[in-house]
């Protein structure tokens, strides 16, 4: 019999201990977010149905799943923090998110992780929020498929779509970002990954990196920004399999590399970029099986940059292949493709017999003197660039591709 009471209890208590479901919405068990969560335990779920819910700075404070249903409105009124989680092992789905505070004080965000691990964000839409979803020291959390979007027009008035700042092993996954200050932006955070994201029309940056290390980017779009993505100050980053289109302006580019080293960029898509590559203090990068299509410039590699290796990209269509600031050239381009070479393969290796010079005796004048781009296209710089070729003078001697390739790749 007492065997048979205490398996009684401890079934009971089991039972007690099961992770239930608070609904919450008109008509339901709870009429505010708030008050299930009050009400809530380790491991519940709080499920909210379709409506409007106007509720100062809802605070997820426990390991529960806040699941929205038919996309219920959570609105901050342009006032407050519309979400924040201090708890490890939240997860917030299916939610529609809008109108944070805005404040150049406070970084107010739809959605804020505050020191904790574990969280899951996915599948929320958030829609005129200062910051988007912004991780504060969060550990091993993943964001996924959400869709961000902004519509201010001005960079202070606006934050940054997801914004990582002193975190670990994040993943950002299949968000789409639209409108605002950077797409995403990682700053002194480590060991993580950004993949498969649309960033497009934001005001500055699609993405932007910052003291960031050990980190990759695969298989993103980073389209019609201010400036494209920025990656500075950081060491040990793979850029892989990206598409970056239509980053045009005065000083933008597909990606800006600055005292960046050891990284790889390989298989990329640079198409109708101001420039494709802007690198600056940049050492021991692989640059293999990337396409330069129809940019002003492919690359602009300067001076300062060292033991970069170029080898086997198609550059096809670009105004400008290559150009830099100096004569001093301490990398290596070998085994490209270059639609304008204009050598012979008189042994048939498909590998040209002469070397290509990729930087032309005109792109040199025009980094040094911008102004100068009016008589593009004019008899003159095509003489220039001829003679500079028979009589090398500007350009740097041992800037060359020894062994360019006859056909373009097939990447």
């Amino acid at each position: 019999m007492n065997k048979l009471f205490c398996i009684l209890i401890q079934l009971f208590l089991l039972s007690s201990l099961q992770a239930r479901v608070l609904p919450v919405g008109k008509g339901k068990q709870f009429i505010t977010i708030k008050t299930a969560i009050t009400q809530a335990r380790k491991g519940d779920t709080v499920m909210v149905y379709s409506g409007i819910y106007r509720e100062k700075n809802i605070v997820l404070d426990k390991p529960i799943t806040l699941i929205g249903i038919d996309y219920p409105v959570l609105d901050g009124e342009y006032r407050y923090e519309v979400i924040s989680i201090k708890s490890s092992g939240v997860t917030v789905k299916g939610c529609k998110i809008i109108q944070s505070g805005i404040s150049s004080m406070e970084d107010f965000a739809g959605i804020k992780i505050y020191n904790c691990r574990d969280v899951v964000i996915r599948e929320n839409i958030l829609e005129n929020t200062f910051f988007g979803i912004y991780s504060q020291y969060g550990t091993n959390c993943t964001i996924e498929k959400n869709k961000l979007t902004a519509s201010q027009k001005e960079e202070q008035q606006s934050g940054n779509g997801i914004h990582c700042w002193k975190s670990d092993s994040m993943r950002i996954i299949a968000n789409e970002i639209t409108g605002h200050r950077d797409g995403i932006y990682f700053e002194f955070v480590t060991n993580s990954i950004i993949w498969r994201n649309d960033s497009e029309k934001n005001l500055r940056y699609g993405l932007h990196f910052m003291f960031s290390s050990n980190d990759s980017y695969i298989a993103n779009i980073f389209k019609n920004n201010g400036a494209g993505v920025s990656v500075m100050f950081s060491h040990d980053v793979k850029m892989i399999h990206n598409y970056f289109e239509e980053n045009w302006g005065d000083g933008s580019y597909g990606i800006l590399l600055k005292e960046i080293s050891d990284g790889y960029i390989e298989h990329n898509r640079f198409v109708k970029n101001t420039v494709g590559i802007y690198m600056e203090g940049t050492s021991r990068i692989q640059m293999n099986g990337n396409v330069f299509e129809r940019n002003g410039w492919a690359m602009k590699i300067q001076a300062s940059c060292m033991d970069i290796t170029v080898t086997g990209n198609n550059f096809i269509n670009n105004t400008f292949d290559m150009a830099t600031n100096g004569s001093l050239v301490l990398n290596t381009f070998n085994g490209n493709y270059w639609d304008k070479y204009e050598g012979y393969d008189l042994n048939r290796d498909h590998i040209g017999d002469v070397p290509y010079r990729p930087v032309s005796m005109y792109s040199v004048i025009v980094e040094k003197n911008p102004p100068v781009m009016i008589l593009f296209r004019s008899f003159i710089t095509s003489l220039l660039d001829k003679t500079e070729k028979v009589l090398p003078s500007l350009t740097p001697e041992n800037f060359k591709d020894a062994f360019p390739l006859m056909k373009p790749l097939r990447l």
